[in-house]
């Protein structure tokens, strides 16, 4: 016997050896992870060892209505505080009279390919008036003063999803203090506590402050007063700023009330000064005169007045309780557990430094809830759509005025408000397209000569105007309005509303309208196109684009971005045109129009294959000036759209996935979780893990807020959500696939509980080794369910079996009853 045989014994006896080691090791460390986690949920809480010296970085709280930015600072603390309709302006219009006359010329123009000339002529006349548009206002802060001297021992500054309380603990002089808030939907108002273990602990003042918009040494004509009613009560009240010509005729007022136990209260100048204090509660309440984006005869003060006093007598435990329980009830319908690792349990600033040294896959299910919960803080039934900023804008002067930007960023905000079970939140998205259409109507008169229907571009204020805006390269997209109407058809088809359905088909009807007599023949194919167009926000390399200087914004481009027929449009107007063509067989009307709209819509212009073998993004086969441009609308298709697919258009994948190459995996915020649903939707979900980890690290806030480069956005937040939603559930082919795009470090073991598909299904399911393990289906419509195994499953209702069909390629399908709850093995 040789001696590496006779050592085998030995070997094996140490292998065992360090096999049960190893297992007891994994068994160690999975319970001390387990019993973290029973304390702290890497999926649903933010925390962080360090206070907050930038406003991005603050913990977000809001209640659709009312929302703030908290910085949890020990020694001078700040809440920055938001009112949806506090905004600059007042009621205007953009509409341009008569700018029809010269359609016909333009048109003309950009046929000969005369672009830059078309683009001025489209300033001249086409713009709206003024320009640019209304912008979304800081209201205040409340500063709290504790004016410790000695050191701080300890401090951790949380936010708990789950809950939506934000709260700071720390010690000071052996002492600990806690201090908690939240945004109360149901007592609309901001609600704070401080506690310490110590009687006769807390000192403080407390501060009311205003925003002024100033610039250098220029001051808008908004003002504000600041009041100190008695030793408990704060008061700011204020007027917006004119802005453009337009009076600002939003008057706010927001009131502060302490309550106090113990200690000694008084006034001073401009704050109150609380001494010797066991508990102090406070009470933040704002309005505005604000009714409708054509009324602002409101009493701000009243309403004010209102909040208070529905809640002067309720203690604050009843109040926390209340605002607990309306809480869960929305942000509890989800679950979403992935696979966590001792890096989960870091604080979060540290697990976004560290996404790409280790895996930590639940920091993904973390964006998940962190955009339901920002979701539920900023779009409520009552309240206005959230914009760019969500409800959160630190400045007068906001990028890009904090407004709703149609090219792709408002809609990205709601690609997953249903997916992710908060449909009621996607009523104030609803709101605006109703409420949009109003001045869309005269413009597609006045600006377009169109006198049915209505047409909305690519930006809107609180005031609903819907010409064309900023400037000829941007406001040229015609189609916004046609893809804010995408997401009417997408909401009945995950809820099965037909009610829904029929009370805004006349919007759906209105804007399909529009196109019908907008689209016009080109001369070389005879497609029905767009013209004006845009492919936002991108510049084609045409023939005799090249670099002008533009009267209407006062600067130079280096090319127009202004066409006609981009691909986007096409594909929004080829999904538009389905969609109701389906909504009359839905609703059983309309047959004769429904075939004027499929007639249309066959005589759109089709998707085309460029010389590089790219998805073209015009008419033409015309290059890109900029490379690694941050949009890739041509992809709006893949998604969210439903043009292409890998099932329905396999010829147009390899095109597509050229496109992303071409683009590559950076850019802003907003661009970066669009790559990742468009590689969802190609099933290649390690591709969208990595372009998580790079967003994270490179346009994510500590906070979890998506940046639009140095600017907070929540668009990013909000499309994190709908990417990852996408990895783990789909239903766009008319049919369920679980874990279509599932990444490898994702792939261990995981549960998804409450997560809706079209066809209204809520599903729970768990997975192992990349495999479904369990699926229960709730049918809230009593549709078919359609969906995607590896092998032919049991199905079970009450314990008994369900006749299923297999239909092919691996897809079977079942009937449901309304509200029958389904288990499939």
């Amino acid at each position: 016997m040789r001696s590496t045989e006779r050592l085998n014994p030995i070997c094996m006896n140490t292998s065992a050896f360090f096999q049960k080691t190893f297992v007891s090791l994994l068994c160690f460390l999975s319970i001390a992870i387990n019993q973290t986690k029973a304390q702290f949920d890497p999926s649903t809480g933010l925390w962080y060892k360090d206070s907050v010296d930038k406003w991005e970085d603050a913990l977000p709280i809001g209640n659709g209505r009312l929302g703030g930015m908290y910085f949890g600072n020990v020694h001078t603390d700040r809440l920055q505080f938001n009112e949806d309709t506090y905004w600059s302006g007042g009621p205007y219009s953009t509409v341009k009279k008569g700018g029809y006359k010269v359609l016909p010329q333009l048109q003309q123009l950009l046929f000969e390919k005369k672009f830059v000339e078309g683009h001025l002529l489209f300033g001249k006349y086409l713009l709206g008036n003024p320009v640019e548009q209304q912008k979304y206002q800081n209201m205040g802060n409340l500063v709290l003063n504790f004016n410790y001297t000695d050191t701080i021992n300890y401090y951790k500054r949380t936010l708990d999803l789950s809950t939506g309380i934000a709260s700071i603990s720390y010690e000071h002089k052996g002492v600990t203090y806690t201090r908690e808030l939240f945004s109360s939907f149901p007592d609309q108002a901001i609600v704070m506590r401080i506690t310490a273990n110590k009687a006769g602990s807390i000192n403080l003042q407390a501060e009311l402050q205003g925003v002024r918009n100033q610039t250098h040494s220029n001051y808008a004509t908004d003002y504000f007063s600041m009041e100190v009613i008695d030793s408990k009560q704060l008061k700011l009240s204020g007027k917006s700023a004119d802005y453009l010509g337009v009076k600002g005729q939003l008057r706010y007022e927001a009131r502060l009330v302490a309550r106090v136990k113990g200690g000694t209260t008084k006034k001073n100048v401009q704050s109150i000064e609380i001494e010797g204090a066991d508990e102090v509660v406070i009470i933040l309440v704002a309005a505005t005169n604000f009714n409708n984006y054509k009324d602002v005869s409101a009493n701000a003060a009243q309403r004010v007045a209102d909040y208070l006093k529905s809640i002067e007598h309720r203690s604050y435990e009843a109040i926390k309780a209340d605002h607990i329980k309306e809480h869960k009830a929305l942000f509890g319908r989800v679950e979403l557990e992935l696979p966590t690792t001792a890096q989960s349990f870091l604080p979060t600033n540290e697990r976004i430094q560290k996404v790409h040294e280790g895996a930590d896959p639940s920091f993904a299910a973390l964006g998940y809830q962190f955009g339901r919960y920002i979701m539920m803080g900023s779009s409520r039934p009552g309240t206005q759509a959230s914009n760019l900023q969500g409800i959160w804008n630190n400045d007068q002067n906001p990028w890009w005025d904090s407004k709703y930007t149609t090219n792709i960023n408002t809609q990205m905000n709601y690609w997953n408000v249903d997916a992710g079970n908060l449909s009621e939140c996607s009523q104030p998205l609803f709101d605006l397209i109703r409420e949009v259409s109003d001045q869309g109507k005269q413009v597609a008169k006045e600006h377009y000569g169109v006198n049915e229907g209505w047409v909305f571009h690519q930006n809107t204020d609180i005031w609903r105007v819907a010409a064309p805006m900023d400037g000829s390269n941007w406001g040229a997209f015609t189609t916004g309005g046609a893809w804010l109407c995408t997401h009417i058809w997408e909401h009945f088809l995950y809820t099965r509303d037909t009610a829904f359905l029929r009370k805004n088909y006349a919007l759906l009807k209105g804007n399909v309208q529009f196109f019908l007599k907008f689209l016009v023949k080109d001369p070389v194919h005879g497609w029905l196109v767009t013209n004006p167009s845009t492919s936002p926000e991108n510049v084609p390399g045409s023939p005799g684009n090249t670099r002008f200087f533009d009267e209407m914004n006062g600067a130079y481009y280096n090319g127009s971005q202004i066409c006609y027929g981009s691909t986007i449009d096409e594909q929004i107007l080829t999904d538009l045109f389905g969609y109701m063509a389906q909504a009359t067989e839905v609703l059983k009307i309309d047959t004769t129009f429904k075939k004027q709209v499929l007639k249309a819509r066959a005589a759109l212009a089709p998707m085309q294959i460029g010389r590089d073998g790219t998805l073209q993004e015009w008419i033409e086969d015309w290059p890109q000036t900029e490379k690694n441009h941050r949009h890739f609308s041509h992809l709006y298709g893949l998604y969210p759209g439903h043009v292409i697919s890998p099932l329905r258009t396999p010829e147009l994948i390899e095109p597509v996935k050229k496109v992303l190459e071409q683009r590559g995996d950076g850019a802003s915020g907003w661009s970066r979780v669009w790559k990742m649903c468009e590689w969802a939707r190609l099933f290649d979900g390690n591709r969208a893990n990595k372009i998580f980890k790079g967003y994270i690290q490179e346009q994510c806030t500590k906070s979890l807020f998506g940046k639009c480069y140095a600017a907070m956005q929540v668009d990013a937040s909000f499309g994190l959500e709908a990417a990852v939603n996408e990895m783990l559930v789909q239903s766009q082919e008319g049919f369920i696939q679980l874990l279509p795009a599932l990444p490898d470090e994702w792939k261990a073991a995981g549960s998804f509980r409450g997560v809706i598909t079209r066809g209204a299904f809520e599903l729970n399911f768990q997975w192992q080794e990349g495999r479904v393990s369990r699926l229960k289906v709730v049918s809230r419509a009593g549709m078919p369910f359609t969906f995607k195994f590896d092998h032919v499953p049991t199905v079970l209702l009450n314990g008994k079996p369900v006749t299923i069909i297999e239909v092919g390629n691996g897809l079977y399908r079942f009937e449901t009853a309304r509200m029958g709850n389904y288990e499939i093995n």
